[in-house]
C-alpha cells in the first residue's frame, strides 16, 4: 500500500511534468484544411519513406501476427552485433528510444536524485527524471552547442545520470570527440553518462566522436540509436541501446517481456541491410542542408549550421504566429517556443520539392506578417 505521504509526492511529480507536445499530424492537418498534400517538416523523419527491403519483409511476414514477439529480439540483437562489432549482451531494444530513456529512470533514479542535461535538448529526458521524483538539471548551451564543462561543473554527490544528445535537438550541433574524453575524465566513474546518437547518421563533421570506442574503453556509458530516423521506421517504434552488460542488465529488470512488436524487429533487420537507402537518405540531407544554407542566406535569416537532418532558424519574429500562417499553407513545422525560443522555428529537410515549397511559403509568411507589422 502506498502511504498517503507516498501519494502527495507522486501527485506533487505530476504536477510538475509539462506532457510532451508531438508534431501536428498530417492526418488532423488534412481534417482542417479539408485538403490533401500536406508536407511535414515537424518531427525529423526520413523524407525518403521507409526502406524497399523492409517494406517487402513487412509484408512477408504479417500473417504471423497472431505470435507474440520474441520477447528478447534475439535475431535483430544478433544483427546489431554482428553490425557494430559488439555481443548481443551489450544491446538492449526498445519502443522507440524514448521508451529507454524511461527504463533510464526506473533503474537508475531515485527521489530526489539528480540528472544533468542540456538547454535546450530533448525533453523526454526531463520527463523520465520527474517520473522518478528525481531533479532535471539543466545547462544552458553555449552558442547552441552543448556546454561540457558547465554541465561537469554541475555535477553535484546526488548526481546520477548525465545526457549527452549529439547530435543535439533541436539545434543541430555536436559535441567532439576531444570535448567528451575530457568531460569523460572529470566525472565520477559512477555516474552514467548517456550519449543519444538518434541522428548520428547524418554526421559529416570529421570530429564527431566514435562512442562505440568509449565503450570498447570501459566508459561508464549508455549510447541510445534509433530507426526513427534515417531508417524510416518511426511509426513502428524501434531504437536501441549500446552498454556494459552490468547496465543492460539492469534495464531488463524493468523492461515490459514484449515491449518490442514483431514487425517492427522483422522491419529493422531488413532495413539494417539496405545500405543503398542508408546512402541515399545521407545524401538526400547532404543537398538540402546545402540548399536550406543557401536560401536561408538569402532571406537573411540567421541559422545554426546542423549535423542533423533538420535545422533551427530565426525567424525574427513570432514563431508561433508564423507557424499557424504555414499550416494555412499545408505545412506543419516546429516552433520553437516549445525549447524555450519564440523566435525559432525547427523544421526538418524533406525532399527536394519540399524544401523549396516550404521556402517559398516562409518568404511569402514573413512578408505577410512585415506588411502587418508595418
Amino acid at each position: 500500500m502506498v502511504s498517503d505521504r507516498g501519494k502527495l509526492r507522486r501527485r506533487s511529480c505530476l504536477q510538475r511534468i509539462v506532457p510532451y507536445v508531438p508534431g501536428k499530424p498530417v492526418e488532423e492537418l488534412e481534417r482542417e484544411l479539408g485538403l490533401g498534400d500536406i508536407i511535414k517538416l515537424a518531427s525529423n523523419e526520413n523524407p525518403l519513406g521507409p526502406s524497399p527491403m523492409a517494406l517487402e519483409a513487412v509484408k512477408n511476414f504479417l500473417g504471423r501476427i497472431n505470435h507474440y514477439p520474441d520477447g528478447s529480439a534475439h535475431l535483430l540483437k544478433k544483427d546489431l552485433a554482428a553490425h557494430l562489432g559488439l555481443e548481443t549482451g551489450n544491446i538492449i531494444l526498445g519502443n522507440g528510444a524514448d521508451e529507454l530513456i524511461g527504463l533510464l529512470g526506473k533503474a537508475f533514479l531515485n527521489p530526489g536524485d539528480e540528472i544533468i542535461m542540456a538547454h535546450p535538448s530533448f525533453s523526454v529526458y526531463e520527463f523520465s527524471a520527474l517520473l522518478m521524483d528525481a531533479v532535471p538539471k539543466k545547462v544552458s548551451t553555449r552558442d547552441f552547442h552543448l556546454d561540457l564543462q558547465a554541465m561537469a561543473s554541475a555535477v553535484t554527490p546526488e548526481t546520477k545520470i548525465v545526457f549527452i544528445c549529439n547530435p543535439n535537438n533541436p539545434t543541430g550541433t555536436i559535441v567532439t570527440r576531444q570535448q567528451v574524453d575530457s568531460f569523460l575524465k572529470e566525472l565520477p566513474p559512477k555516474i552514467l553518462v548517456v550519449i543519444d546518437e538518434a541522428y548520428h547518421e547524418y554526421v559529416t563533421d570529421p570530429e564527431y566522436p566514435s562512442s562505440l570506442a568509449l565503450l570498447d574503453e570501459g566508459a561508464n556509458v549508455l549510447i541510445l540509436r534509433t530507426f526513427s530516423k534515417i531508417y524510416g521506421l518511426a511509426g513502428l517504434r524501434i531504437g536501441y541501446g549500446l552498454a556494459g552488460k552490468e547496465v543492460i542488465e539492469a534495464l531488463n529488470i524493468v523492461r515490459e517481456p514484449f515491449n518490442v512488436n514483431a514487425v517492427a524487429q522483422v522491419a529493422a533487420r531488413a532495413a539494417l541491410r539496405d545500405t543503398q537507402h542508408i546512402s541515399a537518405g545521407r545524401e538526400l540531407n547532404r543537398q538540402a542542408r546545402e540548399y536550406f544554407y543557401k536560401e536561408l542566406d538569402r532571406l537573411g535569416l540567421r541559422y545554426v549550421p546542423t549535423e542533423g537532418n533538420f535545422i533551427f532558424v530565426d525567424v525574427k519574429t513570432d514563431a508561433g504566429k508564423l507557424y499557424q500562417l504555414l499550416l494555412q499553407k499545408g505545412i506543419i513545422v516546429r516552433p520553437g517556443g516549445i525549447f524555450g525560443y519564440p523566435q525559432y522555428l525547427r523544421i526538418t529537410f524533406g525532399t527536394m520539392d519540399e524544401n523549396r515549397r516550404f521556402l517559398w511559403a516562409l518568404e511569402e509568411s514573413l512578408g505577410k506578417i512585415s506588411s502587418q507589422n508595418g
